[in-house]
């Protein structure tokens, strides 16, 4: 109980916590707050073997997100590292796999350490595949970590697809662009709406006004919480649809209303609150879907970039220059993310390649040819790696083995008299390139697009039918673009430790934080 829902440790020592418990169960035998810390690392080590086991088993690759926290009283940081995958049954899973405690003085190199270090200590250095960033984390982090894991050749295509950040995180800082941008034209608003709000009268006039200039909307002003981006977006969306009434009441008093915004205010607050209003419904998007699979990003993202562009050619200065320092942050992320988007896009059967053929030209002009070919490059690249550890090729390699060696492996081989025609098969599949998995999933017809598609599911009923592409699948579509929790998604600032348990030892947090997640896990499953 205590594990699942934050409480204190020393509850078990508060009088009123004593009390209840008599009066359930007088022979009871309560325990010391020292015992509930032991009970709780018992738990933990329990806990944390069965994970060992999962992981142990996995049939795909993982990949592994980083988050950093902070303590209540702001005293302390810690790194979350959790990992994402899509387990035997094609579910897409989340596992936390540490919580430690970050030192302010520690360098690059020590923070790039510490997760070289929890992976290994996870044992999953080989089952790698991406590692999913803040849009701040540095370069020289992620790639000493990539040089480190790149080494002994566990990466696919080079670690080209090692660098992953967070898509949310991108719109965070994009609308907090926005805002800053906003900052006294949000001010004024705030202060309007107290204006309105400050007495009865001055509310029974804005509402007369309401009706004289005919405003459609039933909405209420109200004042946001400036700790949800989101919050303040719909403040101003209202306050938008207010705008004549506004503008009377700033004719009726000018002098004592001088916060009341000008024309030029709301013009450029219209048009910035369209840019937070995309931002709101692509987060959406990606945070309350029940598959939160890589391939949803792709199109989400292209129409952030194909409206990035045209905001850029706003012939107000103000309006471009916000539109750009944007555009700067989007092509740091897209530049680093968007060959995975597109192979994710192309294991989606109602996408394909169609997607990439659709958005590159809008993109990229011209040039849209050669980029659509260096995916296909990545896409073929990385089927052929797949296609070495698949089990269709396993069989064959048991040939090479045996040939190489000239003794029979078992006498099941030694009775084999058809292995050459295993490796002609081989062969010849890989010449005829129209007999790969690869080939036959993009030329058949799309999939029909439909709301409540589950491509995890469609990948499993049609492993039969695409062996080596599936497993592709299940490693790539589990890949998170976005590392944001639902109720975190429009959130300032960063996520906050309970001040419940951030003073207690960092080993013991580590085990709350931890077991916390995975009996969580086991109970929703």
């Amino acid at each position: 109980m205590i594990i699942l829902h934050n409480y204190p440790l020393a509850m078990v020592e508060h009088a009123g916590f004593k009390i209840f418990v008599r009066n359930l169960q007088p022979l009871f035998e309560l325990v010391t707050c020292n015992k509930v810390e032991a009970d709780c690392m018992e738990i933990y080590v329990k806990e944390k073997q069965k994970v060992y086991e999962i992981f142990d088993k996995l049939p795909g690759k993982i990949s592994v997100s980083a988050d950093m926290w902070t303590a209540s009283d702001g005293a302390a940081a810690y790194l979350s590292l959790a990992a994402h995958y899509i387990d035997e049954d094609w579910q897409l899973k989340k596992k936390i796999l540490n919580f430690v405690t970050i030192d302010p003085s520690y360098t690059e190199d020590m923070h790039s350490e510490v997760i070289i270090n929890c992976l290994m200590d996870w044992d999953i250095d080989r089952k790698l595949l991406s590692m999913i960033f803040d849009s701040f984390t540095s370069d020289n982090i992620v790639g000493r970590i990539r040089d480190w894991l790149s080494q002994n050749r566990f990466l696919y295509c080079n670690g080209q697809l090692f660098d992953v950040r967070c898509a949310v995180d991108l719109l965070n800082c994009m609308a907090d662009d926005a805002l800053e941008a906003l900052c006294e034209v949000t001010q004024k608003i705030r202060e309007s709406i107290r204006y309105v709000k400050g007495s009865e009268a001055t509310h029974a006039t804005f509402n007369e006004l309401a009706e004289e200039v005919q405003v459609e909307t039933k909405k209420c002003l109200c004042i946001d919480n400036p700790m949800k981006w989101n919050s303040t977006f719909f403040m101003l969306e209202v306050a938008l649809e207010y705008r004549k009434v506004f503008s009377c009441l700033r004719d009726r008093d000018p002098v004592n209303l001088k916060f009341l915004l000008s024309d030029l205010e709301w013009d450029r607050l219209s048009t910035i609150t369209s840019f937070l209003k995309l931002f709101v419904e692509v987060t959406n998007v990606f945070t309350r879907s029940k598959y939160p699979t890589a391939n949803l990003f792709f199109p989400e993202i292209c129409d952030i970039h194909l409206q990035l562009i045209q905001w850029c050619k706003n012939p107000d200065e103000f309006i471009c220059s916000l539109a750009l320092k944007m555009r700067k942050k989007f092509e740091e992320y897209w530049d680093k993310g968007n060959v995975g988007l597109a192979v994710a896009a192309m294991l989606d059967p109602r996408f394909k390649m169609k997607l990439l053929e659709y958005y590159y030209p809008q993109l990229y002009g011209d040039s849209a040819s050669v980029l659509i070919d260096e995916v296909f490059e990545c896409i073929k690249s990385l089927y052929n790696e797949h296609s070495i550890v698949s089990p269709l090729a396993s069989s064959f390699d048991q040939g090479l083995d045996w040939q190489a060696s000239g003794t029979p492996s078992s006498a099941k081989d030694t009775r084999d008299r058809l292995m050459g025609f295993d490796k002609f098969l081989h062969e010849t599949s890989q010449a005829e390139g129209s007999n790969s998995d690869l080939d036959k999933y993009l030329e058949e017809p799309l999939f029909p697009r439909n709301v409540d598609f589950n491509v995890l599911n469609w990948w499993k009923v049609h492993t039969p039918r695409y062996p080596i592409l599936s497993m592709m699948a299940r490693n790539i579509l589990g890949i998170p673009i976005s590392k944001v929790a639902s109720e975190s998604r429009f959130d300032i600032g960063g996520r906050v430790l309970d001040h419940n348990w951030s003073s207690l030892p960092p080993t013991t947090i580590q085990a709350l934080m931890c077991a916390q997640d995975w009996i969580r896990s086991e109970l929703n499953s």
